[in-house]
């Protein structure tokens, strides 16, 4: 199903605008802006580069879109209106291989990223030719989590899935729904190390059943291993495939490892493709598992010092929520925990690539008469062409609908970064929003293992601070933001406003204003009354300055400049801040 401005069944149309959209936003390319009948025209040229025409040296070629600037700054192309022409023919659709031709950064990025490209309108195509046409309005979460198949709505890479074939599409991503077992490995202690919340066996036990764990130890027996010597580690079906013929069998062959097989309950993929449902029992744990695939911008591993941490920072975090009586009445919060890791070879060959992480089922957090859905979906238009949300808007009214979607959407997590000050990463698929008949009731925040960050100076219990040099070496002369920590405020908002204003709730804006008429300026200008109501509400004005977050502009970062130059885990540029004290004062006035 399309976002607003999509156009039916042209993947190829939606990943060059999100290319040019990324450009511009990024100032990667040496754009001219000039206002034409009510939208801005943006044009910018290029001279081939030899290698491209061989015998023929460079030739010069302009580009050319047409569009608006939405909020922070977030250019929002016409569809279909990029287009490219050289000195010897006119105005043209413009193609992927031509603009990324002209880009900065070495050839080799370029040609990846043409390639991750290609392969998204490939496997959005497989998905329009082999996916039924669904309402998604009425699905349980884990349908929808495979339904909410639009990927994200910014980067132009948002399918790419690097090392998948057709086939593994079909039988592992998340839009065909399927089904399947993970793979079992009997791995040698001395490369294991896991954090569980109980014993080992009663862990296994609870979460295996009776049946399986018997099974999986009589087959440990049957091949002479101990459960001393040899602990368990569950394995993706894929990357048992991907690793087995060059990384594993060493392993295998040194008796290091065996398979025992593939058992156990069915799982289907969810949006991220690396964390898994249970499908035989959905009221069980979701398994987060490592794949040597690369999707939008990462490469989706598991970070080996992150795995046995998890619990550590979930049982944190929760414990704060749990003792807040404000995260049960005025900001409600429920956090999936991450209670239980194993991880294998967290320095060799296989460095990432083979453990879990186990997380509460958000299924299991439900009361009566509520239902739960994917916070990304709200930016989502359904087959029949209205929104998602179209039904609950109509029932409960545009603006009472809208603004308890901020209360519940943005409070919860302002209130654990202002007043605790924990900044988590609040995009679209690490939060689901729970509701009644449409009308939302609760946040729940998940993945918090690589995507939290704190300054000690800045908690309000830093006594509560897990100690991370007893977690993992790698912390111990570790450098403020290199992990977890920084000693800067800065950080802390740019992380909260870059993934919940800059490319999530900036998207449901979007949408609002495109097909219900309400300018964005109304939607961030309640955004900014809100958070100015909270300060006040609680006596955080102090604490709310400091960090910043009415700046007339803040940084956010440049994932189309990581994909070129890939030199740095990051990269950051600064955009005009829609929460600026001095666009609020403008709002006031008559």
């Amino acid at each position: 199903m399309p976002l607003p401005r999509d156009l039916p069944q042209r993947p190829d149309e939606r990943v060059l605008r999100q290319l040019m959209e990324s450009l511009i936003f990024e100032g990667i390319v040496p754009v001219r802006q000039s206002a034409a009948d009510g939208y801005f025209l943006f044009d910018w040229s290029h001279d081939r580069r030899p290698e491209n025409r061989p015998g023929q040296g460079g030739a010069r070629v302009d580009f050319r879109c047409r569009g608006k600037i939405g909020v922070f700054g977030r250019p929002r192309l016409i569809a279909g209106s990029v287009a490219m022409r050289t000195c010897n023919s006119g105005w043209t659709v413009a193609t992927l291989e031509a603009v990324v031709a002209g880009l900065p950064g070495p050839a080799v990025n370029r040609e990846r990223l043409l390639g991750e490209m290609q392969q998204t309108i490939a496997f959005c195509r497989q998905n329009e030719e082999t996916t039924m046409v669904r309402d998604r309005r009425e699905m349980s979460l884990a349908e929808m989590e495979g339904a909410l198949d639009e990927g994200h709505p910014y980067h132009p890479c948002f399918k790419a899935r690097t090392g998948f074939s057709t086939a593994d599409h079909q039988a592992y991503g998340p839009e065909s729904g399927k089904s399947f077992q993970l793979v079992w490995l009997a791995v040698a202690r001395r490369h294991v190390r896991q954090a569980l919340p109980c014993h080992e066996a009663d862990f296994w036990l609870s979460e295996l059943g009776p049946q399986v764990w018997d099974t999986l130890q009589r087959k440990r027996d049957a091949l002479g291993l101990t459960a001393d010597d040899f602990g368990l580690v569950p394995l993706h079906p894929w990357q048992w495939t991907n690793l087995g013929p060059s990384l594993l069998l060493p392993w295998i062959d040194a008796g290091e490892a065996h398979f025992l097989g593939a058992l156990g309950d069915c799982y289907t993929a969810t949006q991220s493709i690396r964390t898994l449902m249970n499908a035989s029992r959905p009221m069980a744990a979701n398994v987060k598992l490592p794949m040597n695939l690369v999707n939008t911008s990462s490469r989706r591993i598991l970070e080996p010092h992150s795995v046995c941490t998890a619990p550590v920072i979930s049982a944190w975090i929760s414990g704060i929520v749990a003792d807040d009586s404000l995260f049960n009445t005025r900001y409600p919060l429920t956090i999936l925990r991450e209670y239980a890791g194993i991880i294998a070879d967290g320095e060799g060959d296989l460095t990432g690539q083979i453990g879990a992480i186990w997380r509460d089922s958000a299924q299991a957090t439900l009361g009566p008469g509520e239902a739960i859905v994917p916070f990304n979906a709200l930016m989502m238009m359904e087959a029949d062409g209205r929104p998602f949300a179209d039904d609950w808007i109509l029932r409960h009214g545009l603006m009472p609908w809208l603004n308890r979607l901020i209360d519940i959407a943005v409070l919860p997590v302002w209130h654990l970064l202002v007043c605790h000050g924990i900044a988590v990463e609040a995009h679209g698929q690490n939060m689901l929003l729970v509701h009644r008949d449409g009308w939302p009731v609760r946040l729940v925040l998940r993945d918090f293992h690589e995507s939290i960050e704190f300054s000690p100076a800045f908690l309000r219990a830093p006594d509560r601070m897990p100690d991370f040099s007893s977690l993992h070496a790698d912390y111990r002369k570790a450098e403020p933001d290199q992990y977890y920590w920084t000693d800067n405020l800065d950080s802390l908002r740019e992380l909260v406003m870059d993934t919940l204003f800059v490319y999530n709730m900036s998207e449901i804006s979007h949408l609002l204003e495109q097909v219900y008429s309400l300018p964005e300026d109304r939607f961030w200008q309640r955004v900014e009354a809100c958070l100015a109501g909270y300060a006040t509400e609680n006596g955080m004005g102090c604490r709310q300055s400091l960090l910043g977050h009415t700046s007339p502009q803040t940084l956010t970062e440049s994932l189309m400049t990581r994909k070129l130059f890939a030199q740095q885990p990051e990269y950051h540029h600064r955009v005009p801040n829609a929460l600026a004290r001095d666009q609020a004062e403008l709002r006031r006035k008559p």
